[in-house]
């Protein structure tokens, strides 16, 4: 979790969303992601869609079966139904997300009965943190600070 807050750092000091993400396979960090949606300008590329694009072209598969993933704020909709179809073990998330958190907080795509796949869930970790980080971030952006500097 200590490598995808770094990467929140990164899109944060560029001036993102701190949103960081890494994919885990047998101890091995295979993909990685920051949030990009100002820079690619693309609303989909949040920090787990870049992880996970970057772990299946490591393992040369579109599962991720026996993957955990690590991110610092609790998936949306999009990215928590994307993980379902990836099939991937296991989510570890730090802050909840009361807007649009799709692992438990608003929704639950992860565990939820009717999909294909269920993902096991493991909320909190590093939660101080990651709240601190997102909740410095938007308190800049209402004071008119862009965030670097």
């Amino acid at each position: 979790m200590r490598k995808a807050f770094a990467l929140a750092e990164q899109a944060n000091d560029a001036g993102e969303i701190p949103i960081g993400a890494v994919i885990v396979y047998d101890n091995q960090i295979i993909g990685r992601g920051y949030n990009q949606t100002e820079l690619l300008k693309d609303a989909t590329a949040h920090a787990e869609m870049i992880a996970m694009s970057a772990a299946s072209a490591t393992l040369e598969n579109k599962y991720l079966q026996d993957c955990t993933l690590y991110v610092t704020l609790e998936p949306c909709p999009m990215c928590a139904g994307a993980l379902v179809w990836t099939k991937i073990k296991r989510i570890v998330f730090g802050a909840a997300d009361p807007k649009s958190g799709a692992c438990g907080s608003i929704f639950n795509l992860a565990g939820n009965n009717k999909l294909n796949h269920k993902i096991e869930v493991i909320q909190g970790v590093l939660e101080q943190d990651c709240e601190w980080i997102l909740k410095q971030f938007f308190a800049k952006k209402r004071n008119g600070s862009n965030g670097n500097g």
